[in-house]
């Protein structure tokens, strides 16, 4: 068995560190290192999704700013999902190619077994939940907005 060399990433964590820390940028951070200026973009979105969370407990859904602030959030969540779907179901040679080169041409090479399925099976779940509840909201408040305006004119 070839031993794991230092720097070894792991597609089973990387996988759950976009499940589980993704909105934040966890997964980029693991991968690439602090430095990576996209992994702490990540995380402007999603405060602004929290900001539009806090508006509608503060001043309820019929606050047009968080109307506009709570999709940020969704979608960022949505798209981290998708990351630990492509992360999960990347294939393992395809893997070790990019992020562990020294592990490429080994027999021995760690393979990603079923923590990884599991993984890409719970952001698929949350995923989807989250993306189709954005747009649920989003479509119910432009819609409801659109209707007061409406009835503003025919008055």
């Amino acid at each position: 068995m070839t031993p794991i060399p230092a720097g070894y990433k792991s597609k089973t964590l990387a996988t759950w560190a976009a499940l589980l820390g993704g909105p934040v940028g966890a997964h980029r951070f693991y991968l690439y290192g602090l430095g990576d200026w996209l992994g702490w973009l990540h995380a402007i979105p999603t405060l602004v999704g929290a900001w539009g969370i806090q508006r509608v407990q503060d001043l309820g859904q019929d606050d047009q700013l968080s109307w506009l602030l709570l999709p940020i959030l969704g979608f960022m969540v949505a798209y981290t999902m998708l990351q630990a779907i492509l992360y999960g179901l990347t294939p393992d040679e395809k893997w070790h190619a990019r992020f562990n080169p020294t592990l490429t041409a080994s027999p021995d090479a760690p393979a990603s077994g079923w923590a990884a399925v599991i993984g890409v099976g719970l952001a698929l779940m949350l995923g989807a939940t989250v993306l189709m509840s954005t747009i649920a909201f989003s479509g119910q408040r432009y819609f409801e907005y659109q209707v007061e305006e409406a009835r503003k004119i025919s008055q």
